[in-house]
């Protein structure tokens, strides 16, 4: 079976992220497709495995197979938990609905670790094109600015929220370049303030209901077991690698 053909009759849940899903889109903004497809069980007993994630088949689509997306929202991926948020969904079938009611047991206070740490990174590198060239790209600053809102909300609410909202003014602003640098900058460090203040009395428990997943996760794959055929080309078929990237 080609990776392609996992997601387009194996997907369970398929959404619309990007500026699209921030409430940021513009005109020619791109839409970027994320989704999570289940791997029928059978193929998991032959030596060579599934795909983790596979990119495509159409263009700025991603996809992630079901365990190895469940584990990257126990860790409080960023770009996961806000997949499972997005409010945006495309397809969404009885096991796709099973992980949407899960979403509560993947949020815990880690998220203010991950969010921090994927933050830092992409603020250093703003700083090195400030240096460089004189200014930052503006379109990444702006992101920034966004998950750090959603950051600091998420640890102050216990609730991940996507959409933008009325923010969306000030931060296309800042996208059009309109905002000084230094003010940006000041705006980053309010932010990572208020969300380390917030972090020490958050809502979330310090840990994701770790056990509640993995019920959910082996209560699927023996369904899977148990509906396919052994014999069936599903099994039969040779599984390749799939593609790199957020996986």
């Amino acid at each position: 079976m080609q990776p392609e053909s996992l997601v387009r009759d194996h997907t369970i849940y398929a959404c619309v992220m990007g500026s699209r899903a921030f409430g940021l889109a513009t005109n020619g903004s791109d839409t970027d497709r994320r989704g999570v497809f289940l791997a029928p069980t059978p193929l998991f007993w032959r030596f060579e495995k599934p795909p983790t994630h596979v990119e495509g088949p159409a263009e700025e689509q991603f996809s992630w197979e079901l365990e190895r997306f469940c584990e990257l929202a126990l860790r409080a991926n960023p770009n996961i938990l806000e997949c499972l948020h997005s409010p945006l969904v495309e397809h969404v079938d009885d096991t796709g609905r099973e992980l949407l009611a899960l979403r509560g047991a993947f949020l815990s206070r880690r998220a203010h670790e991950t969010f921090t740490r994927y933050a830092l990174g992409q603020r250093k590198k703003l700083e090195a094109d400030v240096r460089t060239h004189g200014a930052p790209r503006w379109k990444h600053a702006m992101h920034l600015l966004r998950l750090l809102m959603s950051s600091r909300d998420l640890l102050r609410t216990g609730a991940l929220t996507i959409d933008v909202g009325d923010r969306r003014g000030p931060l296309l602003a800042v996208k059009r370049g309109e905002v000084p640098w230094p003010e940006v900058e000041s705006w980053m460090n309010r932010l990572a303030t208020e969300a380390d203040e917030a972090s020490r009395r958050s809502p979330l428990p310090e840990d994701p209901d770790r056990r509640r997943v993995e019920d959910f996760l082996v209560r699927v794959r023996r369904a899977s077991a148990l509906q396919t055929d052994p014999y069936d080309e599903v099994v039969q078929g040779v599984v390749h690698g799939g593609g790199v990237g957020q996986g």
